[in-house]
């Protein structure tokens, strides 16, 4: 059975379902490196313009399997202790992997987004939930620091430090309706939240190619950014360049067209 599920509902949306549903699609070596490789094949996918990533059976991502220890091939070779740092950087690379993709990523959490697959969904653009969903940061619970994966990064950023303080040390379990209320995630599903990713899918595949990558791409470097002044110099660049790709003159003139009907 393939560890990762690729499906194309339309030409230019990609659904990525992680297919560990036995072990609630918990990452072990096999399947980080699949999701790894096939990140990279939907970055440089041109036809690609959207992808939603979603879980098999009733999880989204319950972490690390920590009863499947990483194989010799994992270590390059190298001793402990730098045998596990190449590990744990390659697990916390799924992060960046997410946020550089060209593509916005919308995940569709299905059940349990634990421990690492509650860095994968804080790491993606946008997150609905269905009202099964729960997440945990859960890593300060496995005797670990409770800083992992990027979420003492992308969480205070989604939801403000104060909630990432909580959630991040007591590595306590959100509902789905809590994480709507606290903004941990933008939707709730009360249908197939495949389904409603997709019809998201098919509202941001809309707009200019050039204009949804260029925003991804702005609004995460404005997360860095050291002031205003800096944030605007991003954005009008990406204005300017969006301007040349001649989609802006064709809505102007789709705009028209229905304004004078």
């Amino acid at each position: 059975m393939p560890l990762l599920e690729l499906t194309r509902p339309r030409p230019d949306v990609v659904v990525i379902t992680l297919n560990r549903p036995d072990k609630l699609n918990a990452m072990n070596f096999r399947l980080v490196e699949a999701l790894h490789q096939t990140l990279a094949d939907v970055d440089s996918d041109a036809e690609c313009r959207v992808v939603v990533l979603t879980g098999a059976g009733r999880g989204f991502c319950s972490g690390l399997d920590l009863t499947d220890p990483f194989p010799d091939e994992a270590t390059r070779g190298l001793e402990f202790p730098r045998s596990s740092m190449r590990w744990q950087e390659r697990i916390a690379e799924l992060t960046t992997r997410l946020s550089n993709l060209r593509q916005p990523v919308i995940a569709a959490v299905n059940g349990s987004a634990y421990g690492g697959g509650f860095a994968l969904a804080m790491a993606s653009d946008i997150r609905i939930a269905s009202t099964s969903a729960r997440f945990c940061t859960q890593f300060i619970k496995l005797g670990l620091g409770g800083c992992d994966i990027g979420v003492s990064y992308t969480l205070p950023r989604i939801v403000g430090a104060g909630q990432a303080f909580d959630l991040i040390l007591t590595a306590r379990t959100v509902d789905a309706e809590e994480a709507l209320r606290i903004g941990l995630v933008s939707r709730l599903s009360t249908g197939s939240v495949v389904d409603d990713a997709l019809a998201i899918a098919e509202t941001l595949c809309g707009y200019g190619k050039f204009g949804l990558e260029s925003t991804k791409q702005v609004l995460w470097a404005n997360l860095e950014a050291p002031s205003l002044h800096a944030a605007l110099q991003v954005e009008n660049r990406s204005q300017v360049l969006s301007s040349t790709s001649g989609e802006v003159q064709a809505a102007a003139t789709a705009f028209a067209t229905r304004k004078d009907n």
